[in-house]
């Protein structure tokens, strides 16, 4: 081959690149409202479960282009924690009887920076995210012996915006958090398992 054929297809490979158009970059603000559906967990003679519940977020995101986007958002849910044995005791009359259950009510409020890729087809543009956050689960009412957590929350997801007018659209995704189960109550110790919410959602944004 050539030096001048070489230059000649390297030249009609690089052509569509270089007169795609470049898409502006994007930023929108959205609000969605969830369930929150988390999982069981077992560990340290006890086991634990958090109540289903609604919950919102609200999103702040920024794309750059297709690999860079970046948001910052907030979310809130009842979170009220459900602990009970979990070994068994011996019987009637003995020194060791079983607590009875408790449940704590609490709120979660988790706040979050994720990194956003996406695409853009027509007025579609799916997209994927991860990232880390803080996740305070709040006593509520201050039950007898109860106390707040503060821990470290794990984030990934994927959605679509579906475009509907130039700057109005609904958002669907799905978001999955991982986090140290919360030790709330103070007649059961946490299971100290990492636990799992899963958060089906739907909402509206706005694109500036």
């Amino acid at each position: 081959m050539t030096i001048r054929r070489f230059c000649f297809l390297l030249l009609t490979a690089l052509l569509p690149v270089s007169i795609a158009p470049v898409l502006p970059a994007q930023t929108s603000v959205a609000a969605s409202v969830y369930g929150a559906f988390g999982g069981a967990t077992s560990g340290n003679g006890t086991a634990q479960s958090p109540s289903n519940a609604a919950g919102g977020l609200i999103e702040l995101r920024h794309i750059s282009n297709p690999l860079v986007g970046y948001e910052a958002s907030y979310s809130f849910n009842r979170a009220n924690q459900h602990y009970e044995a979990n070994y068994s005791c011996p019987a009637a009359g003995s020194t060791c009887p079983a607590p009875l259950p408790i449940t704590v009510p609490a709120n979660a409020h988790q706040i979050a920076l994720n990194w956003v890729v996406s695409a853009h087809v027509m007025n579609i543009r799916p997209f994927a995210l991860a990232g880390v956050g803080v996740l305070l689960d709040e006593v509520s009412g201050s039950p007898s012996g109860s106390s707040s957590t503060v821990k470290p929350v794990y984030i990934y997801g994927a959605g679509v915006d579906w475009g509907l007018l130039p700057h109005i659209g609904l958002r669907l995704q799905y978001r999955g958090n991982l986090y140290k189960a919360p030790d709330l109550a103070g007649a059961f110790s946490s299971t100290d398992r990492f636990a799992h919410t899963g958060q089906p959602m739907i909402g509206a944004y706005f694109r500036f």
